[in-house]
């Protein structure tokens, strides 16, 4: 999916980021689904079909950091009122490359769309898929702008035991090729360790709008 915010996506990606001079950049939304906010050092980026103008004045309203402003709680609730859109929360947005050959567990894959954690991806996702391994379950599907995202659940039972991390570098195996972000919230810090441990780097953070 060719867009403006696939390209940015795709650049920082590659570790080539806007440039950190404490501007935000205004760009229209990739589709009807996606719309949010991405915070990168020192540069902010809005998706959203609306007015560039009304966004700005939103932002000097937030009366905030320039450097922190789109990302301040009051201008996310501006957002949420003007669109009537919900936000979860502000995750950590991380990528890695994709690898080549077979993932480094077993996997089982589930094809019943009625499953709990599949109806769920869905409202995010397109192509969703996913996967059980004995202990966890993984997640891909195309996301934010088309992006390749990876999402992992391990059981109480089973953590301690590093499967959050191979269940993330097998969602690298499961690409064929390009690149694979996920997001975790700051305060989970097990799965922030997990997937960097896995191999994912921070790229920034993200506030996504999600229609109600």
């Amino acid at each position: 999916m060719s867009s403006a915010l696939a390209d940015i996506l795709a650049a920082a990606a590659r570790g080539v980021f806007p440039p950190p001079d404490g501007s935000t950049t205004v760009i229209a939304q990739p589709n009807v689904r996606d719309a949010g906010v991405l915070a990168f050092t020192a540069h902010a980026v809005v998706f959203l079909d609306e007015d560039p103008a009304w966004v700005r004045a939103a932002l000097a309203a937030a009366e905030s950091d320039p450097l922190a402003a789109a990302m301040n709680p009051g201008f996310l609730a501006g957002l949420m009122a003007r669109t009537g859109r919900r936000m979860n929360t502000i995750d950590l947005l991380t990528a890695a490359p994709a690898l080549p050959g077979e993932p480094p567990l077993r996997l089982r894959e589930i094809e019943d769309p009625g499953h709990p954690r599949v109806a769920r991806s869905v409202t995010f996702r397109d192509e969703v898929r996913v996967w059980t391994a004995d202990g966890g379950v993984l997640v891909l599907g195309r996301g934010v702008a088309g992006r390749w995202e990876a999402a992992i659940e391990v059981d109480e039972a089973a953590r301690g035991q590093g499967l959050g991390p191979r269940l993330a570098v097998a969602a690298r195996h499961l690409v064929e090729d390009g690149v694979v972000w996920a997001q975790q919230s700051p305060g989970n810090a097990r799965s922030v360790r997990a997937f960097q441990a896995a191999g994912y780097r921070p790229v920034g953070s993200e506030a996504l709008l999600v229609v109600r």
